[in-house]
């Protein structure tokens, strides 16, 4: 029943993804021209809204679906990592002209080339897992 929940939830937010352009290549395409302010505030949204979020499980120590406190750890100052971890997944997605996200919200849409970008997102994690023991961390 939950996977059912989860579902639906993903089937919204592919939905909204699309009826908000966030998904638009041309969107994208105008937020690393720096020519519009709507991707900007999309994502402004979602990082503020996460913020809010985050502090309100931490204050009022929330539990999960599963009844377990939510453990929010904090994170290891490691600025150079975030960076180029930040700038590669940056390139990749103006390669690609989507984000993880939006890739699965463009193919449900009919951009069946986003199969390629999909496969090719798989191919990475799946090298990433490979040569993972061999990488800083």
């Amino acid at each position: 029943m939950r996977t059912i929940y989860f579902l639906a939830v993903g089937v919204l937010l592919g939905i909204t993804l699309f009826k908000s352009e966030a998904a638009s290549w041309f969107r994208i395409y105008e937020m690393f021209q720096f020519d519009s302010f709507h991707m900007y505030g999309i994502i402004g949204t979602a990082v503020g809204l996460g913020v809010l979020v985050v502090q309100l499980i931490k204050r009022k120590k929330l539990k999960g679906f599963n009844g377990a406190q939510i453990q929010i750890n904090p994170k290891e100052n490691r600025r150079y990592s975030y960076l180029l971890g930040g700038i590669l997944f940056g390139l990749g997605w103006a390669l690609a002209g989507a984000c993880p996200g939006p890739m699965f919200t463009l193919l449900g849409s009919g951009y069946l080339s986003m199969l390629v970008v999909i496969a090719s997102g798989l191919l990475g994690t799946f090298v990433y897992g490979l040569i993972r023991e061999n990488l800083p961390h």
